[in-house]
């Protein structure tokens, strides 16, 4: 049977080590109680150019057969063609994506067809080019196609030229580092008007890379804009230290 002296000595033992445990556990409280962090945004933008431009033409032309539909659309291509050539593209700058046929004397309708405007071919021609300025210019000029007797479709194909921006990655670098320095600028600036300092990271988002155009147009088209705005936004978590 243990004596007083050990169930006392036991009976210490075990205080110490409740309390040794109370002591770890406030310990860790206190630390929970003390993790603060400071979430911040960082915003990098470049105004740029675009450097590659598509033009889809499309036209059309009627007959009342198909040999003769057909001869004025190779008519019409050759004018296209032509007007193309004489504002600078090459032939390797544009190429015939599609013609389509139609016999509207076989729809449900074709009782009101008119006979000489039976076949309907209806073309596609894209131009494609670096030379994004040219482009546009030439684009601007389909006044002399219509003068040649070019008849364009009447649809949203026709909505001119589109301008895309291909060399982000050559900018990517450079602007995640400006974003992430802007963003650790919010931190400090947040830090110091709470009395405390920026510590590490805790974790960062890149978020998306965006290309808009320079210019907010309100019901118009982006991509009808050569200039462009590449935006990059950083979101950092920070810990903040006392």
């Amino acid at each position: 049977m243990p004596s007083l002296a050990n169930i006392i000595a036991g009976g210490l033992i075990g205080l110490g080590v409740a309390s040794g445990g109370f002591l770890a556990g406030e310990g860790l409280v206190k630390s929970r109680l003390g993790f603060r962090t400071v979430t911040v945004k960082g915003l990098a933008e470049r105004e740029v150019k675009a450097d590659l431009g598509f033009w889809p033409v499309r036209f059309v032309a009627t007959g009342a057969s198909l040999e003769e539909s057909r001869a004025r659309l190779e008519t019409s291509e050759t004018a296209v063609k032509g007007f193309l050539a004489a504002q600078g593209f090459d032939a390797q700058s544009f190429q015939v994506q599609n013609i389509q046929v139609e016999d509207r004397a076989a729809g449900y309708n074709s009782g009101g067809v008119p006979p000489e405007s039976r076949f309907v071919l209806t073309e596609d021609l894209l131009v494609k080019s670096t030379e994004v300025d040219k482009l546009a210019s030439a684009s601007r000029m389909v006044g002399d196609l219509l003068k040649a007797g070019v008849v364009f479709s009447a649809d949203a194909y026709n909505a001119g030229p589109s301008f895309i921006f291909t060399r982000v990655n050559d900018l990517k670098g450079e602007m995640l580092t400006e974003a992430t320095g802007r963003a650790k600028e919010a931190a400090q600036k947040f830090a110091a008007e709470s009395g405390a300092r920026v510590g590490d990271i805790q974790n960062a988002n890149q978020g998306l890379i965006e290309i808009k155009p320079a210019v907010e147009i309100p019901n118009d088209r982006p991509e009808k804009q050569i200039m462009k705005t590449v935006r990059v936004v950083t979101t950092i978590t920070y810990f903040l230290n006392d």
